[in-house]
């Protein structure tokens, strides 16, 4: 439950703070005093829309915070930490701290349990939190989505396990439904597909290339058009560093020197011509390496280079079919299995069409089933429901909940409509196309009534739930939401002294009107001053003898009943 709100600058509101607190609220106050703001207030910390023209004139920005009264453990903890925001405990529950501002320009910031977070979070947190019923609700009523909403609800576990088995069997069969789709629709693309692919692959095999091969067939084409300047050169450096005729070379020189140096009877000196002797170990090796070179070189032709040359313009053209030599390898690696699949095409289909078959089957049951559970929980309804709109000043009407075929949707294969007979002898009508503006308040007020008892929801939010009712069915509204408070706390504003009387928590939403600036501040009202804006409400005048008697006899009324 939302235990306290605060709003700031919105609307005729400057700064006011509600407390709420469990059982039943009734805000009441003046036209145009800001009964309206509580809503929109409350709205903003649920995540609705952001208005900038909810604003107050000359306020840079509006702002509403709220403290809820959670569970510790459940849906709404997750919500909150999912957003990285905290619960403070309070005794075996915790306490939820959501803000929401609205600055002139439009911008909204809202923040969940300390935390900045998007306005989807307020959303999420609002879908197991309240439920807001205003007169745009009763006219959501008269849809049939509202109705089935309804029925589903009060259905309880039954309906919804077999909504959602239906749910899982309908995306099973769509799923392979659609893989069929998209199998025969493009069988051509794929034929297409396989026949170059195998083309492809057998190019590949004919071929063969190796890893890198197309880097080291460039290295070895260079190597072969160079080939008298690199023997050259090659030649130059082994001679130097081990000549075959009686010029000095490197081994030479370094054999002398190191045969020098063992001569002398010095530590130091043997040291070093230990090193000199390593610098002729490899001055031989280097030499060696060239021999080899050298070799490799006179093996070589001209008729190497040409097969050299034809290889590159072999693998230069796969290269420029597949953009890469990796790419073709790839498609070496990888294309027997997509020929494979792309091959099974036919069989696949007859598989899958045997898979589709037994998944519709299998969705039809499931539809069965909640067509099953959606009429039997349609007959306690309807019953519960009449019951309720006989206590509600509708004594001979009597309310059906049909369940009948229809289009295959998400939501099932069955078409719900509320009817409603609200005189002996009438026909039901359905409520989108007979019930006035009272009766629809009537019987959205019953259908919650009953729903609490198998649904129970925190918060119920009425905006003027009474609207288009009076005399005794507004007092049997009046018992009925008493009645909700208590299993859920209730929140309504009410223009009526008959509702009124029966809430636990009287807030009176008062006008100030200075000449330029219009203020409203909320005030807890007992005692003579609750009995003042019952008289007001009863005759608009808050100190009339007989609405003053009226009011007390209306507030000794609701205290029985609570």
């Amino acid at each position: 439950m939302i235990d306290e709100m605060r709003i700031r600058g919105l609307g005729v509101i400057d700064d006011a703070v509600l407390p709420l607190g469990p059982g039943f609220t009734a805000v009441t106050g003046e036209t145009g005093a800001g009964k309206t703001m509580v809503i929109t207030g409350l709205g903003l910390l649920l995540g609705a829309r952001a208005d900038s023209s909810a604003v107050r004139a000359g306020a840079a920005q509006a702002s509403v915070a709220g403290v809820w009264v959670v569970p510790q453990e459940g849906a709404v903890a997750e919500i909150v930490a999912d957003a990285g925001g905290e619960l403070e405990p309070a005794g075996d529950a915790a306490e939820l701290y959501v803000s929401r501002t609205l600055s002139a320009e439009g911008r909204s910031r809202a923040s969940v349990g300390g935390r900045p977070a998007p306005a989807s979070v307020l959303s999420a947190l609002a879908d197991e939190l309240v439920v807001v019923h205003g007169q745009s609700e009763q006219l959501r009523l008269r849809s049939a989505a509202a109705q089935r909403d309804a029925l589903d609800r009060f259905g309880g576990e039954p309906v919804r396990a077999a909504l959602a088995e239906y749910s899982a069997r309908l995306e099973a069969w769509r799923g392979v439904d659609a893989e069929i789709a998209e199998l025969t629709a493009n069988r051509d693309r794929r034929a297409e597909e396989a026949a170059r692919l195998r083309e492809q692959l057998a190019e590949i095999e004919q071929i063969d290339p190796e890893e890198g091969e197309d880097i080291a067939l460039d290295e070895r084409a260079e190597r072969l058009e160079n080939a008298e300047e690199l023997r050259l050169a090659a030649s130059v450096a082994r001679t130097a560093l081990s000549g075959e005729d009686d010029e000095p070379d490197v081994a030479g020189l370094l054999a002398e020197a190191r045969r020098s140096l063992e001569r002398a009877a010095d530590p130091q000196l043997a040291e070093i011509a230990e090193s000199v002797a390593d610098l002729g170990y490899r001055a031989a090796d280097l030499a060696g390496r060239l021999s080899g070179y050298l070799a490799d070189l006179d093996e070589s032709g001209p008729h190497e280079l040409a097969a050299v040359q034809e290889r590159r313009a072999v693998i230069g053209a796969l290269v420029r079919r597949h953009g890469s030599l990796d790419e073709a390898l790839q498609v070496r690696r990888t294309g027997s299995l997509r020929l494979a699949e792309l091959d099974d095409d036919g069989d696949r289909v007859e598989r899958l069409t045997v898979e589709a078959t037994q998944a519709r089957a299998a969705l039809d049951r499931a539809a069965a089933e909640l067509t099953s559970a959606r009429t039997e929980a349609a007959v306690r309804l309807s019953a519960a429901v009449t019951e309720e709109l006989h206590a509600l000043a509708m004594p001979d009407a009597r309310l059906e909940v049909r369940v009948s075929p229809g289009a295959e949707t998400a939501h099932g294969h069955d078409e719900v409509e509320i009817q409603l007979a609200p005189h002996p002898g009438a026909a039901p009508r359905s409520l989108a196309r007979s019930a006035s503006g009272g009766e629809l308040s009537r019987v959205m007020l019953a259908i919650e009534v009953v729903i609490a008892g198998t649904d129970p929801v925190p918060t119920f939010v009425f905006d003027e739930v009474d609207a288009g009712i009076g005399g005794a069915a507004a007092i049997e509204v009046g018992r009925r939401l008493a009645q909700l408070a208590r299993t859920s706390q209730v929140i309504a504003v009410t223009h009526l002294a008959q509702v009124a009387a029966f809430a636990t928590n009287h807030l009176s939403v008062v006008k100030s009107n200075d000449g330029s600036v219009t203020a409203s501040s909320i005030t807890r009202l007992s005692g003579r001053e609750r009995e003042a804006e019952m008289a007001r409400l009863l005759s608009g005048l808050a100190d009339s003898d007989a609405a003053l008697s009226h009011a007390r006899e209306l507030l000794s009324l609701g205290s029985e009943s609570n």
